[in-house]
């Protein structure tokens, strides 16, 4: 078959069971999910044409009630992917005390250290986040940084004592934020 006698005909298979097959996948499952079925439906219909019978509604009804099974096992699969992440890596719990407050108190302490680092040399303050925010120890700060991990916790102790020299500039109390001059483990 020459390719515009098989588009042809495809366009044809198209107009015959694509409303059909919509309205099968509709009433099965939710819009998003039968009109990516549907997609894939018309993929399989393109991929094995010259297979498709003369009688074509059900076959197409067949390659879509299987292609819906693909996406249900394919959702249920992500859905124990975020379980077993969440499991092993579960995201921090915020304390609702008094909202309101805790909320304010966090934001305003937020845009003091932000701008305390802004007032850091970039190497400092990209020490200081990779420490911080991406939770790295020294040895892996320096993996990162491409210097030895004695230079990292050297760098890194001088950038905690800069920024805190930076926050007692701008007013912030001590105490607020937390800058463990020992610890890897002590983060903000």
């Amino acid at each position: 078959m020459i390719d515009t006698e098989r588009e042809k005909r495809m366009r044809d298979l198209v107009l015959l069971v694509g409303d059909p097959v919509r309205r099968y996948l509709h009433r099965r499952t939710d819009t998003a999910t039968a009109d990516d079925v549907i997609g894939d439906t018309l993929l399989v219909c393109w991929r094995r044409l010259d297979e498709v019978p003369d009688d074509a509604l059900p076959w197409a009804i067949v390659v879509a009630r299987q292609c819906l099974s693909n996406a249900r096992r394919a959702e249920r699969r992500r859905i124990r992917l975020i379980g077993r992440i969440i499991a092993i890596d579960p995201p921090p719990v915020v304390a609702h005390e008094n909202a309101a407050t805790s909320t304010v108190d966090a934001t305003a302490e937020a845009a003091r250290v932000t701008t305390a680092l802004a007032g850091l040399r970039r190497n400092d303050a990209e020490i200081l986040r990779l420490w911080a925010w991406d939770a790295l120890t020294s040895p892996q700060i320096a993996v990162v940084l491409g210097i030895s991990a004695n230079a990292a916790a050297i760098r890194l102790h001088r950038a905690k004592a800069r920024l805190k020299q930076e926050l007692l500039k701008s007013g912030t109390p001590t105490g607020h934020v937390t800058l463990d001059e020992g610890s890897e483990d002590a983060r903000r």
